[in-house]
């Protein structure tokens, strides 16, 4: 499935930090994680993850330091900063206030339009709950 980009852009940084909120991590895994929590429809790139990793770092919402892997290369690795943390939660309050809106919109067209509104992600692994230094959140 193709995404649109504003879609994409919208959504990457509640996506960054909530990975990030579960553990540090580095830009391959991010990557990886982002495909395995979408259940394979949200295919990331390098060119489309690093800019937004560095956005965050500039704005203080993630620390990154070089550790060196087990291959023997150099890895930049990211930790959500307290800050990042405050933002997670308010990116996950107004998100979720958009995903009410359009489950409410969508049922009101399931009344009148033949079409199926079913989640893309629904083959996705089962929600969890991630704390990030607030309250408890639900993890997509």
């Amino acid at each position: 499935m193709e995404f649109n980009k504003d879609l994409i852009a919208a959504s990457s940084t509640p996506i960054v930090l909530a990975i990030l909120s579960e553990a540090d991590s580095y830009g391959y895994a991010i990557i990886k994680r982002v495909q395995e929590v979408s259940g394979g429809h949200m295919e990331w790139t390098d060119g489309m993850l690093y800019p937004v990793l560095h956005r965050l770092e500039r704005l203080g919402l993630v620390k990154a330091r070089w550790e060196l892997a087990e291959s023997g290369r150099r890895r930049k690795y990211y930790r959500i900063t307290s800050r990042g943390k405050d933002q997670l939660i308010e990116e996950c309050k107004q998100w979720q206030a958009v995903d009410a809106t359009l489950r409410g919109i969508w049922k009101l067209l399931s009344l009148s339009l033949p079409i199926s509104f079913n989640h893309p992600a629904s083959t996705a692994p089962a929600r969890r709950s991630i704390y990030v230094g607030g309250p408890l959140l639900q993890g997509a």
